[in-house]
């Protein structure tokens, strides 16, 4: 079964560095988008930085250059490194990605979310 599991989120001072990681585990083919998105409670999620199997990349207007992904296809782990974080950052960050299985089908995977917050 393909799982997606995240780490790293946790409490920082606003200026502060954060960095997420989500590791697919289980069988798979491929993976070919990978992302982060993040939420806060009673709105929809929406997309923080995205990032394709040959590494191009976008990010939300709020974010940029103040976040980085990156990925590591040998590990299959997709990590979002945070800098001058924000109070506006606090949400929860779910990750994401586009698997393709044994069968030859992509499917849409999520993490379990991950807590991100910035003290002021």
């Amino acid at each position: 079964q393909v799982q997606l599991v995240e780490s790293g989120g946790g409490l920082v001072q606003a200026g502060g560095p954060l960095m997420l990681s989500c590791a697919a585990s289980g069988t798979f083919f491929s993976i070919s988008r990978m992302a982060w998105y993040r939420q806060a409670p009673g709105k929809q999620r929406e997309l923080v930085a995205a990032i394709t199997s040959d590494g191009s990349t976008n990010y939300a207007d709020s974010v940029k250059g103040r976040f980085t992904i990156s990925r590591d296809k040998v590990k299959n782990t997709v990590y979002l490194q945070m800098n001058n974080l924000k109070p506006e950052d606090t949400l929860v960050y779910y990750c994401y990605a586009i698997i393709t299985t044994s069968s030859g089908h992509g499917f849409q995977y999520w993490g379990q979310g991950t807590q991100v917050t910035v003290s002021s």
